[in-house]
């Protein structure tokens, strides 16, 4: 398992440094993801030298105060997706991310003093910008999580990619059957309502993006969730 050390230091300069390079990461992303979202973890193992380079690289630069929304967003968005795919590639070949121990609370990724884990960037950190379209963007190496995008997240892309990313999730028919006849939404609907409720109402927020309008969704509404791994 990866642990990372990183000092807490300050930045020189007039300027304290308010970007990092996602570079090496996008570069892990274009090589072995899909444009379906389905990682090729043997290649990710093969290309670990970018990984590791990747996450030293975010470890010497956590984001400072005067950094953007979007430049925090994409750092954070790409910190657990890369920690995902890290916890898998460290115990493959495995069915299922579930198969570790305690996953979600594992704790490994250190800045300063501090140690996350995928719940506290998701729960604590990434929840609380209030954007329930990061649900769509952040990916826990699951088949009925939304795609793993192929690219990087920057705080040039991020703001068009959480609307196009949200939108082609809901109208998958492989997390969402919305149609006359048929309604059956993902998971996420259920376990995140709150996010959904807070600018009107679950189906507000849907209709937002569906290409099908809903009325009402009850609790047998919800799909089964694939925990099986996104290879």
């Amino acid at each position: 398992m990866l642990i990372i050390l990183m000092s807490g230091g300050t930045f020189s300069g007039i300027k304290a440094q308010s970007k990092v390079d996602h570079m090496s990461w996008d570069q892990v992303l274009i090589l072995n993801v899909s444009k379906d979202g389905k990682v090729n973890y043997k290649g990710v193992i093969q290309d670990s030298p970018l990984l590791y380079k990747y996450f030293s690289m975010m470890s010497e630069n956590p984001p400072e105060e005067n950094w953007s929304d979007e430049e925090k967003l994409a750092y954070w968005v790409n910190l657990y997706n890369a920690i995902a795919i890290k916890m898998v590639i460290d115990n493959y070949p495995i069915d299922t991310i579930k198969d570790l121990q305690d996953p979600w609370n594992h704790r490994f990724f250190k800045i300063g003093d501090k140690k996350y884990s995928l719940d506290d960037i998701e729960h604590k950190i990434l929840r609380e910008m209030n954007d329930p379209r990061i649900h769509f963007i952040i990916n826990c190496a699951a088949k009925s999580c939304p795609d793993l995008w192929n690219r990087a997240y920057t705080a040039e892309n991020i703001n068009k990619a959480l609307d196009e990313r949200t939108r082609a999730f809901i109208n998958d028919p492989r997390f969402n059957v919305i149609s006359g006849t048929e309604l059956k939404v993902s998971r996420i609907f259920d376990w995140y309502k709150k996010d959904f409720e807070g600018k009107g109402s679950i189906e507000d927020f849907i209709n937002r993006y569906s290409e099908v309008q809903v009325s009402k969704i009850a609790k047998d509404n919800f799909k089964e969730y694939d925990w099986t791994l996104n290879n």
